[in-house]
């Protein structure tokens, strides 16, 4: 290429734009060859390619798949589920019986109770003048049966002493009808004398009037004996009145004692010392953790596969890695609308049908509930596996 320029040069030819382009590259130093790559002829090379990937990705979708599937086929087309579902308890709203002040609060927010625990104490001091009063009223009255008791004592003497008067004058009346019966002979026969006839008579006269005297005494004494069991009777009654009112006064003083009706947790407390109450204010709710249960609202077109005692995998938000296991207990017998405050009336020429939610509850089991993970109000996912029977109908298998 040197030569062929020397030669153009010497002719006086203009250089072709080759040989000028390829001079630089001729004359360049020998340490700057590595700086300008190498110029290679033909296509370049591929590397390993993207279809072995993309055939691994296919197959790994298509074993997730197939995986999907056939869980499906097993499990999963048996299985209802809902979220519209919530864990429910039978809380105890705690209210004060009788009115008074708060003397003392043993209890906080969240505070694990045993029934029979102290919650409140209101002050019960008129409460103990009331059951003194009136145990000093039926001591009083329980002295007046006692009183009767002895007055009826003495009136039975008395009725005893009249009858023996009684029996005296009736042999008085029976000496004086005698001795009248013979003056009367000895007079018929001219032997007595008139005077002494008349006296016969009068004394036999008088012994009647003592016979009659003594019975209408006898009479007396015995309706006095009634008289007075009667009184008796009602003196008792009065005492089992004033029985009721010490028990009463005993039931109100027992009442300023707030205690606990079953083992729980105790929340949204709202009263504090000096608080003054009345009859139904509320104090503080107690939520029974140990008995909480699942109330589910499936759609109507998820109920004819649901029956009591299948079982459920019950899935907290709160807790998304633990699986509960709990079992129908009993599906409601009517629809959420029916029971709300407005239930809908549908007999109006507007009408639009909405799929109904019939609330389904659901047990847990024991062990789930001691842990105290469910709460409730917390939501819930509910899965019932349709496959399970009522453990009636298996029994009977």
């Amino acid at each position: 290429m040197a030569y062929r320029d020397e030669d153009t040069r010497s002719k006086g030819e203009e250089p072709s734009p080759l040989v000028e382009k390829a001079a630089p590259a001729a004359s360049a130093p020998q340490g700057d060859t590595a700086a300008s790559p190498p110029v290679t002829k033909g296509k370049a090379k591929r590397g390993p390619g993207k279809k072995p990937i993309i055939l691994a990705i296919l197959l790994a979708a298509l074993g997730f798949g197939g995986y999907e599937g056939f869980n499906w086929w097993k499990t999963g087309r048996f299985m209802v589920s809902t979220d519209d579902a919530y864990v429910q308890a039978d809380i105890t709203i705690m209210s004060a019986k009788i009115s008074g002040y708060i003397q003392s609060v043993a209890v906080t927010n969240n505070q694990s109770v045993k029934a029979g625990d102290l919650i409140a104490k209101i002050d019960d001091g008129d409460y103990r003048l009331a059951l003194q009063s009136a145990q000093d009223k039926l001591a009083t009255q329980q002295s007046a049966v006692s009183r009767i008791g002895r007055q009826i004592e003495a009136a039975k003497a008395s009725v005893e002493q009249a009858r023996a008067q009684v029996a005296a004058a009736q042999a008085d009346a029976e000496r004086a009808a005698g001795d009248f019966a013979r003056q009367q002979q000895l007079a018929q026969s001219n032997y007595a004398s008139k005077a002494t006839f008349e006296t016969a008579k009068a004394e036999r006269d008088r012994t009647i009037a003592n016979v009659r005297s003594a019975e209408a005494a006898l009479a007396l004494a015995q309706a006095n004996v009634d008289v007075l069991s009667a009184q008796r009777e009602e003196a008792q009654r009065a005492v089992a009145e004033q029985q009721t009112a010490v028990e009463k006064a005993e039931r109100d003083l027992s009442f300023t004692e707030i205690r606990s009706p079953v083992d729980g947790v105790v929340g949204n407390k709202a009263v504090e010392v000096g608080t003054f109450v009345q009859p139904g204010a509320r104090l503080a709710a107690l939520v029974p953790l140990t008995s909480v249960h699942v109330d589910a609202n499936f759609k109507e077109t998820q109920l004819a596969d649901l029956k009591p005692g299948q079982k459920v995998h019950v899935e907290v938000d709160a807790f998304p890695d633990t699986d509960i296991v709990g079992t129908v207990e009993s599906v409601s017998p009517a629809s959420g609308s029916v029971f709300s405050l407005l239930p809908p009336e549908n007999a109006t020429g507007n009408f639009t049908k909405i799929v109904q939610r019939v609330p389904v509850r659901i047990t847990v089991s024991d062990e789930a509930a001691r842990k105290g993970m469910l709460r409730p109000g917390l939501s819930v996912v509910v899965n019932v596996d349709t496959r399970d029977h009522a453990p009636s109908q298996t029994a009977q298998r």
